[in-house]
């Protein structure tokens, strides 16, 4: 039995309060976030918050975090937050059929605005929309069948009901513990929390209602937002019911 569970996200999509939920389960024995990020930092040198901090504390070899990524765990699960902008080689996605591969969506308005708020030179293809969709279509096709997708948003609005259905649909009990954890740093955190996570470290729960904002978007970010929807809008026929 598969026993990685792979979420897939862009930024700014609830992945880590996603990452915490997961983390709290009494199967979860190790949880990876954002193994890849070091090796995406080291390959296009964007200048993010802490870059050299990042590549100097991670595996910067897309090979060799690929063989980390489909290594299962003695016992329990393996959760693993990937961010779907990190990846490049779409032709060495082989390494992801060891793994229950799921997709987190959010409104592409709720990211860009969210996203630019944190690093204003944000650009297409920061934003994981296009690569998220690419992937999600390799990986289907991989298995035969299209994988679950959940969207943030709805997530937000019942917790309880949203996790219970991504549960039954791949295969794993339910525990309640995913609907509340402690507040603080965890273990598992990447070094880059403290830039990127402020709201998430002080949660101790996913924060119902507020999943829209009225604030209108800058020029920037609406042309943004405007081309990645139809990634979006494809992948949101198929959230799970």
């Amino acid at each position: 039995m598969k026993n990685i569970i792979a979420m897939w996200s862009g930024p700014r999509n609830l992945s880590t309060a996603m990452m915490r939920s997961f983390g709290n389960r009494s199967d979860v024995t190790s949880v990876s976030d954002e193994p890849f990020y070091g090796a995406y930092l080291k390959k296009t040198n964007k200048n993010h918050p802490m870059i050299d901090e990042i590549i100097s504390s991670m595996n910067t070899s897309y090979k060799s975090v690929e063989q980390i990524c489909s290594t299962e765990v003695e016992s329990g699960y393996s959760y693993h937050k990937h961010m779907s902008q990190h990846i490049f080689n779409y032709d060495s996605l082989d390494w992801v059929t060891n793994s229950i591969n799921c997709f987190l969506l959010r409104d592409p308005d709720l990211v860009v605005a969210s996203f630019l708020a944190k690093w204003p030179d944000g650009e297409l293809e920061d934003f994981g929309f296009i690569q998220q969709h690419k992937i999600f279509n390799i990986i289907s096709d991989k298995v035969g069948a299209p994988c679950p997708v959940i969207n943030s948003s709805l997530v937000l609005k019942d917790p309880e009901s949203e996790l219970r259905k991504l549960c039954l649909k791949i295969g794993i009990p339910w525990d309640s513990k995913m609907l509340k954890w402690s507040s603080g740093i965890k273990d598992y955190d990447g070094i880059w929390a403290k830039h990127w996570y402020p709201s998430v470290m002080t949660s101790t729960g996913f924060v119902t209602g507020g999943v829209s904002s009225n604030k209108p978007l800058s020029d920037k970010a609406r042309a943004l937002s405007d081309q990645l929807r139809p990634y979006y809008n494809d992948m949101v026929k198929y959230i799970i019911e």
